[in-house]
């Protein structure tokens, strides 16, 4: 028994007793590992196993990378490039002299805005006419895509699809000239409005301080309505079609469907598109305001990208205007990094 003992402890044997009359027969099976002296055995290394499947990835998908090369490199030199510049906002730059030859100012530029009389002005019209966009530009979009998911006659969907997005195609100065061409008063908004006894005379809308925020925010939802549908388009042909089955077994109209099934299903859609659209409150539409401003508005009309303009290309004041540009993107990720915070902890859904 103690050998028996023994055996196993040092040889992993295990141990098997036979009796054939009155002998006793030991068999062992040998289960022993390999000798203490041989080598253990080496794991793959996690980095090199890493590289290869990215390296195997990157070989599959050769002919995407190459299609995306060009928009990488378009990237690079137009958006990470130029970060080098927002140093000039810190100097005292001119234009004639190196940048390297340039005073240091600190932060002298971003106190001169804080104290200009325009500061304020800026800051009213850009936060006013960003969230009136938000306000009424944010769920029309998605209104539209329900609506335009119900229509079942592919002869009527189609066409009514086409013609909704059809306006972003246009750039703002072919839409801004025929938006002057409408709102003239000699235009065709006049003569519908007195035609209808809506006014007496006519109006020169757009030399109308008091409307232009209402201008703004019309002209921007009609341009953008169509496509922004898309992309909920795009996440509602994502919706199991076995759900609304069986809420149609169970009687839910459509309306009943829409509020329970397909919105529930497209609201991560929206959480995303809600927290961009928050974090580019301080990004008037440049090409719309500068399209649209004249001096008869200029009071409502003046936000901060129209400004960094007046400011940085008429003015020639760089480094003024590059401050101006730096706080704006400033406040942008404060928003952005404030809206995903309070979304993450609200809904669970979040960019990152």
């Amino acid at each position: 028994a103690k050998i028996r003992r023994m055996v196993r402890l040092f040889c992993g044997k295990q141990t098997t007793t036979m009796k054939t009359g009155d002998a006793r027969t030991i068999m062992t099976k040998q289960n022993a590992p390999a000798p203490l002296t041989s080598p253990l055995p080496v794991p793959p290394s996690t980095l090199g196993s890493s590289l290869r499947r990215t390296a195997q990835r990157l070989a599959d998908q050769r002919w995407l990378q190459l299609m995306a090369i060009p928009g990488v490199i378009w990237m690079v030199i137009f958006c990470y490039i130029p970060i080098y510049g927002i140093s000039i906002a810190f100097l005292n730059y001119n234009i004639a002299k190196p940048m390297f030859a340039a005073s240091f100012a600190g932060l002298s530029h971003f106190i001169e805005f804080f104290h200009d009389e325009n500061f304020y002005l800026v800051m009213r019209n850009t936060l006013g006419i960003s969230l009136l966009k938000l306000v009424f530009g944010f769920p029309l979009p998605i209104v539209f895509a329900l609506l335009l998911n119900e229509i079942r006659s592919q002869k009527i969907k189609r066409p009514v699809q086409t013609i909704s997005y059809l306006p972003h195609f246009l750039s703002w100065a072919v839409l801004g000239a025929m938006m002057m061409s409408w709102l003239g008063e000699e235009g065709l908004v006049n003569g519908i409005a007195m035609a209808l006894g809506l006014q007496s005379g006519p109006i020169a809308y757009l030399a109308e301080p008091g409307m232009f925020w209402t201008i703004s925010v019309l002209s921007e939802v009609w341009k953008e309505l169509g496509w922004n549908a898309i992309i909920y388009l795009a996440a509602i042909a994502g919706v199991d079609p076995e759900l609304y089955e069986s809420a149609s077994l169970d009687g839910a109209g459509r309306i009943r469907k829409m509020w329970s099934i397909t919105l529930p299903s497209i609201s991560g859609t929206i959480v995303l598109l809600l927290i961009l659209n928050i974090a580019y409150m301080m990004g008037s539409n440049f090409d719309q305001i500068l399209i649209l401003t004249n001096q008869l508005n200029l009071d409502r009309s003046n936000t901060i990208d129209l400004y960094v303009y007046r400011m940085g290309i008429q003015a020639g004041r760089f480094s003024y205007s590059t401050a101006i540009g730096v706080f704006r993107s400033v406040i942008s990720l404060i928003l952005l990094l404030g809206a995903n915070t309070v979304s993450r902890r609200l809904t669970e859904k979040s960019l990152f």
